[in-house]
């Protein structure tokens, strides 16, 4: 029996799961947010923007908390495997797609609540920042070649990078901001969201998690095939200069 087909079968299985749920909640969070939940009393119907704003706001947050903390193991491990490294690496680039996400509906969000698409308020100023450092890491992950080298020169960027993510997060709190305080975390316990708008909003999140996943699970197993070529080709090349060297060796004997 082979053992790394079964597991590849494996994999496969539990990704198309994954992805299977995920269209699935989606397509619920998307019939309950334009049809099943109600309009807010202040903000009316735009705020159904909310249920991909959010969702995508902090689904980008465990995107760069994931890559930390797989760049840490990289750090630890770096002779043992690149998996992390790759992970990391998956798992930023996903992250970006997210953030990006959640400035672009912010920015929609913010032109029907406050009347214009941008306002340099601490949360938007510190989330764009966030958005150009990891932009930023993964510039630095194509600077080398060499895996071992790629592997530690991101990790630190990334360990470093995920220190924005609690000042983007406390930023309505630290200074003056237009940005409303959070709706669910709010530090007074207080939920301002009715029964529908809140399983609405929690679904939006679980949905986009498993979006993440899924994405994060492809674009490793192909950063995985991209070492696999450069490794090969390094081989190969060390081989060639060898049989060179060998034979040159021999005709001057």
């Amino acid at each position: 029996m082979n053992t790394a087909a079964t597991g590849a079968g494996t994999a496969t299985t539990a990704t198309r799961l994954i992805g299977v749920a995920a269209l699935a909640i989606t397509a619920f969070v998307a019939v309950s947010a334009f049809w099943l939940t109600p309009a807010d009393a202040v903000q009316g119907e735009s705020v159904r923007i909310m249920y991909v704003h959010v969702p995508t706001a902090w689904v980008a947050y465990l995107a760069f908390v994931v890559t930390a903390i797989t760049s840490g193991l990289s750090l630890a491990r770096r002779h043992r495997t690149l998996g992390f490294d790759r992970v990391a690496g998956a798992s930023a680039e996903v992250g970006v797609l997210f953030m990006a996400m959640a400035l672009v509906t912010g920015s929609l969000w913010g032109r029907l609540t406050w009347g214009t698409f941008w306002q340099w308020d601490p949360r938007l100023t510190t989330t764009l920042f966030l958005f150009v450092t990891y932009v930023g890491y993964l510039a630095v992950r194509n600077i080398d070649t060499d895996p071992q080298r790629r592997a530690r020169r991101s990790a630190v960027l990334a360990l470093l990078a995920v220190l924005e993510i609690p000042l983007v997060h406390f930023s309505v709190v630290l200074w003056r901001s237009l940005h409303q305080e959070a709706s669910v975390l709010n530090p007074d316990g207080d939920v301002r969201l009715d029964g529908l708008m809140l399983f609405t909003l929690f679904a939006g999140v679980v949905a986009f998690s498993l979006i993440y996943v899924w994405l994060v699970l492809h674009r490793q197993r192909l950063a995985a095939l991209a070492d696999a070529r450069i490794t090969t080709g390094l081989d190969a090349a060390i081989a060639a200069r060898r049989a060179e060297a060998a034979s040159t060796s021999g005709a001057g004997a």
